[in-house]
C-alpha cells in the first residue's frame, strides 16, 4: 500500500517504492504518478463504452454525454464554480492559457505579467507583443514571489487590460498573493489572469472567491488525471474570442455562425471522454482523500527541504522551511551541473528527478539560476518518506564526490 492509499504520514517504519521497478518517482511536477487505480479503471471504462457525446440519440452517445455532463458538474464543485458552463475541457493547459491570452487581448492592450511565469504563458505573451500589446514584466523577490505594494506602485496611473499571474511556481515552489492581487486588478478595471497548473490538487481552490476572471490548469499533474486534458475557468461576464470553431452546437446548412452557448463554444470538435473520464476519477480521489493526501505532501516537503539544507554548497530555492508551499522543491550547486545530478540520481539509484530550467526560464532568471538552471523534486502523496532519504543520500554522495 502506498501513502497515496494510506493517507501515510513520515516516522521510522520503512515504505515501500512507488514501483515494482523500484524507481523513485519524484518529477511529479511533470506529470504525477503513478496514476490512482481509480483513474486507469475510469478511462478503460470510457473507452470500452464508446459513443460521442452530443452527437446522436442512440444508448452510447447518450451515456457519453451524461458522463461529460457528470465530470464537468464533479470537477466544478470541487474548484468552487457554482455554474458548471463556465468550466471548459480543453486539450492541456497551454492551449487554454493559448485561447485565454490570444482570445482576450489586442493591439494597444496593456499587460503586467510576473517575472516567473512558465512558457505556457511568456511565449503567447511574447508573440502577442510583437502584434503590439504592451507587456510589462512584474518582478519579484529572492523566493520568486510578487509582492502586491510594489506591483500597485508600479502600475501607477498606467491603463492596464490584464494582469497575469502563476498561482504556484514550478520552479520555487512558492504561492503567489492571487487574491491580493486580482484585487488591485479590479481596482484598476484589469482582468485578472490565473495560470494555476501547480496549484490544482495540491491546495484547495475556489475560484469564484479567488478573484481570477481566468484560470487554467493541466489536469496530468496534481489532479492525477491522464495527459492530454486540462480546464479552462472563465468568469460569467468574461468572454473571449475562439480560437479553435468547428463540430460544435447544432444549427442547419445556413447556420454557419460561431457558436456562443457555453460550454459549447469553447471546446470545439469531439470531446475526449476517456481523458475527461479519467480527470474526474483522479478529481474523486482528491474529494475523499486530499486533506490527507495535502498533509502528506507538506510533511515530505518540509523533510526534503530541511535535508538539502543541511548538505554543504546546496542551495534551496524558493522561501524557507515553514512557508506554505507546493511540493516542489528546488536546489542549485556552485560544486556540480544540476544535469549531471539528475543524471547520476538516475542511473545509480534510479531516481527520477527534473533538471534545467523547468520551461520557465524567466523563473531562473529572476531568482539567479539562469546559466545552469535547477534540480527539481517534484513530490507527490504516492511518495514515501523512504524514498526523500534516500534523495537526500544520493544527492550528499553527488556533491561529496564533487567536493572532493
Amino acid at each position: 500500500m502506498t501513502a497515496l492509499d494510506a493517507g501515510e504520514v513520515c516516522g521510522d517504519h520503512e515504505a515501500p517504492m512507488t514501483t515494482p521497478e523500484t524507481m523513485i518517482y519524484l518529477d511529479n511536477a511533470a506529470t504525477s504518478w503513478p496514476k490512482p487505480a481509480e483513474v486507469l479503471a475510469a478511462v478503460d471504462a470510457a473507452l470500452r463504452a464508446g459513443g460521442s457525446p452530443g452527437r446522436g440519440a442512440h444508448t452510447m452517445a447518450l451515456a457519453a454525454s451524461k458522463l461529460v455532463t457528470a465530470s464537468r458538474q464533479r470537477i466544478a464543485s470541487f474548484l468552487g464554480v457554482s455554474d458548471p458552463r463556465n468550466l471548459f475541457f480543453q486539450p492541456g493547459c497551454t492551449q487554454a492559457a493559448n485561447l485565454v491570452l490570444a482570445g482576450a487581448l489586442k493591439p494597444g492592450d496593456t499587460v503586467f505579467v510576473s517575472a516567473v511565469e512558465h512558457n505556457s504563458v511568456t511565449r503567447p505573451l511574447s508573440r502577442l507583443a510583437k502584434r503590439g500589446v504592451v507587456i510589462h514584466t512584474i518582478p519579484v523577490d529572492d523566493w520568486g514571489m510578487v509582492h502586491v505594494d510594489a506591483l500597485e506602485a508600479m502600475i501607477g496611473k498606467t491603463p492596464v487590460t490584464a494582469i497575469v499571474c502563476q498561482q504556484a511556481s514550478n520552479v520555487t515552489g512558492v504561492l503567489q498573493p492571487v487574491s491580493d492581487i486580482a484585487d488591485l486588478a479590479h481596482e484598476h478595471g484589469a482582468r485578472m489572469i490565473v495560470d494555476g497548473a501547480q496549484a490544482a490538487g495540491h491546495i484547495p481552490v475556489n475560484l469564484e472567491t479567488l478573484g481570477a476572471d481566468a484560470w487554467f490548469c493541466s489536469g496530468h499533474k496534481a489532479l492525477l488525471g491522464p495527459q492530454g486534458i486540462g480546464l479552462l475557468y472563465l468568469a460569467p461576464d468574461y468572454d473571449v474570442r475562439e480560437l479553435v470553431v468547428g463540430g460544435t452546437g447544432g444549427g442547419g446548412p445556413d447556420e454557419l455562425g460561431e457558436e456562443r452557448e457555453r460550454p459549447s463554444c469553447y471546446e470545439a470538435g469531439t470531446a475526449p471522454v476517456p481523458l475527461i473520464a479519467g480527470l474526474s476519477a483522479g478529481v474523486a480521489v482528491l474529494q475523499a482523500r486530499g486533506d490527507a493526501m495535502r498533509a502528506h505532501e507538506a510533511e515530505l516537503a518540509l523533510r526534503l527541504h530541511t535535508g538539502l539544507l543541511g548538505i554543504p554548497s546546496v542551495q534551496v530555492l524558493g522561501p524557507p522551511p515553514g512557508v506554505p508551499r507546493v511540493p516542489i522543491v528546488a536546489f542549485s550547486s556552485a560544486l556540480v551541473r544540476g544535469d549531471r545530478v539528475a543524471a547520476e540520481l538516475g542511473s545509480r539509484w534510479n531516481i527520477a528527478v527534473r533538471a534545467g530550467l523547468h520551461c520557465a526560464p524567466s523563473a531562473h532568471t529572476a531568482v539567479g539560476t539562469q546559466d545552469e538552471g535547477a534540480v527539481r523534486f517534484g513530490l507527490a502523496a504516492s511518495n514515501t518518506c523512504e524514498e526523500v532519504d534516500i534523495a537526500l543520500e544520493a544527492v550528499a554522495t553527488v556533491i561529496a564526490e564533487a567536493r572532493s
